[in-house]
């Protein structure tokens, strides 16, 4: 009997082992899909990182409005891989080092996959360095000098070639100018900008009749208008950024210097600077960029809507904007192509990412991770906004090393700047001298 009672016990241990088993590996099996259900659904992060104070504030707010505008339009549509997007803004306080800092912190601290970011190419030569360490990505939606070249950096702005080369060469064709003034604010874009419209005046047997810079951030322009003034320029292409650009531009014409005799043509105004009485700082003289609010396409419109749709009927939009619209858009096709979020998978789908933008058909180039974008030169109205009187009409190919020096020879010059600043992408010594006119020049 006892036998018989041992033989029942022992089975019904084992029936009991057995659905204890099937329990237990049905609940590791539930959490193992709850968490990896909880994985699928969890947030992809991304850094949106731009100054929302100091000097560069006033350019850089707009690019924010219009990541975040992407990305909600991402969100709204289901986001990606099935996942929502999730973004965290920080404030590069239009300092490099605070740039380097937030870009830091944005990819250790809140596991940001991608950084769309920067605006003066002092900060991006900031944040270089921390995408290049920790082997990320870096999206930089921005016009700047060229001149560089990184694995680890999407340009989807302006190469030199897009920007500066074409208005140097129509300021020659179309105003007929043969005298050139350049100025900057004094750091690292203005001064490499300069010595690629330097070699092209040369090239075209024009003259360089001064070159000067303001220190950045600063508004006192008047002893600087009067010495562009004694250089009887007949045109003036300017570098000068953020809160400097409106006060030059009211100096220049306090000078007498008027669009109609010697137009200003800038590389950093555009219509988010020039809104309501800012306009007339301006009205008469020129822009080189690769989008205007009145390019007359379907695509533009459509952005234009949604953009005042979210933000305000009186809000425009403008080439910077434009740029961090598409950069958005172009990396989340490259999440959806690489059917992943993670840096490496998604910053080579970007290598090959084209779309049809406001602006026209743009492609990133796989050679250089710059982009092909269409060229515009528009004349400001009185209301801040551009005729545009010239286009390239289609994209044009990004070259980032001019050729009128060898790429050591053009390393070796942002080299030596940097030497010369101690270190640092901007001027820290206050303005510099620039190339003062020769009295031959003055004639």
């Amino acid at each position: 009997m006892n036998v018989h009672f041992g033989s029942r016990s022992k089975a019904g241990r084992v029936a009991t082992w057995l659905l204890l088993s099937i329990l237990s590996a049905a609940a590791v099996g539930g959490w193992l899909t709850l968490d990896r259900w909880l994985f699928v659904r969890r947030p992809i992060v991304v850094g949106i990182l731009h100054s929302q104070t100091g000097p560069m504030a006033v350019s850089e707010r707009s690019m924010i409005d219009a990541e975040v505008l992407a990305l909600e339009e991402i969100n709204r549509t289901g986001g990606l891989l099935g996942r929502p997007v999730r973004w965290v803004i920080a404030d590069g306080a239009s300092d490099g080092p605070t740039f380097a800092r937030q870009a830091e912190s944005l990819i250790r601290e809140h596991g940001a996959c991608v950084i769309f970011g920067c605006w003066t190419s002092a900060c991006r030569k900031s944040v270089l360095p921390v995408v290049e360490a920790h082997d990320h990505l870096l999206v930089y939606p921005m016009a700047y000098e060229g001149l560089e070249m990184s694995p680890n950096i999407i340009y989807t702005g302006a190469a030199p070639n897009q920007q500066i080369t074409p208005a140097v060469q129509w300021c020659h064709d179309t105003l007929q100018a043969r005298r050139f003034f350049l100025v900057g604010s004094d750091y690292i874009w203005p001064h490499c900008v300069n010595a690629i419209a330097a070699d092209q005046i040369a090239g075209l047997d024009a003259k360089l009749v001064g070159e000067a810079y303001l220190p950045f951030g600063s508004t006192a322009a008047d002893d600087l208008a009067a010495r562009i003034a004694a250089a009887k320029p007949d045109v003036i292409l300017s570098t000068v950024v953020g809160d400097s650009a409106l006060p030059f531009a009211r100096a220049i014409r306090a000078a007498g210097m008027l669009p109609e005799t010697t137009p200003i043509v800038t590389f950093a105004v555009a219509e988010n600077e020039l809104q309501g009485p800012a306009a007339a700082d301006m009205a008469g003289n020129y822009a080189a960029w690769n989008y205007f609010q009145s390019i007359e396409r379907p695509e533009n419109l459509a952005f234009v809507g949604a953009f005042k749709a979210r933000y305000g009927g009186e809000r425009t939009t403008s080439d910077v904007i434009v740029a961090a619209y598409d950069s958005v858009r172009l990396w989340a096709q490259a999440v959806r192509e690489a059917e992943s979020a993670d840096v490496r998978p998604v910053r080579n789908a970007m290598r090959h990412q084209s779309m049809n933008a406001p602006e026209g058909i743009i492609a990133i180039d796989p050679e250089t991770q710059h982009t092909w974008r269409p060229v515009f030169i528009g004349q400001v109205r009185g209301d801040g906004q551009f005729d545009i009187v010239w286009t390239s009409r289609t994209a044009v190919r990004p070259v980032p090393f001019p050729i009128s020096r060898s790429r050591p020879e053009w390393e070796a010059f942002v080299a030596d700047l940097q030497r010369a600043w101690g270190g640092q992408w901007a001027n820290p010594y206050g303005t510099a001298a620039g190339r003062l006119p020769s009295p031959e020049a003055t004639r």
